[in-house]
């Protein structure tokens, strides 16, 4: 994990949030299928959305994931906000692709797609492993160089 590159950025933002955010993801992609309702997916959609390409301070979810994380009084722990940035860039491009694909009713097509959305996820939540640094170093990064 030492030789990964992750995009770096002077702005930054609390891991403890993240992990939340990603756990409410799994929560909602979960409920989708399991309700057979694309209004769940729509919404991680959206929240992935405000996240990664607009300014909007707390996102639906992150407001949740605040609102979580001062009740169960979790200290804060900063890191740097651009690999969260690029993650949440991927998690937009896969629910977008899960929405499509449920909508078309390619439900084996929506929910392989789903499951490596909730592996990733969960490696994010439980462990703090981000996806989206090794991605970048292993896919990005090289056509850069």
């Amino acid at each position: 994990m030492r030789q990964l590159v992750c995009p770096i950025s002077k702005d930054v933002v609390d891991e403890k949030i993240t992990r939340i955010n990603a756990l409410i993801g799994i929560l909602l992609i979960i409920t989708g299928f399991v309700m057979n309702s694309s209004i769940f997916l729509i919404v991680l959609m959206a929240d992935f959305f405000m996240r990664a390409f607009t300014q909007v301070k707390h996102s639906p979810i992150s407001y949740v994931s605040h609102r979580l994380s001062n009740a169960l009084n979790l200290k804060e722990k900063p890191t740097s906000k651009a690999p969260k940035v690029f993650a949440a860039r991927l998690g937009f491009v896969m629910s977008l692709v899960i929405v499509g694909l449920f909508l078309a009713q390619l439900s084996t097509a929506a929910m392989v797609v789903a499951g490596m959305l909730i592996f990733f996820a969960s490696l994010e939540f439980a462990l703090g492993i981000c996806m989206g640094c090794i991605i970048y170093t292993y896919i990005v990064l090289p056509f850069y160089k």
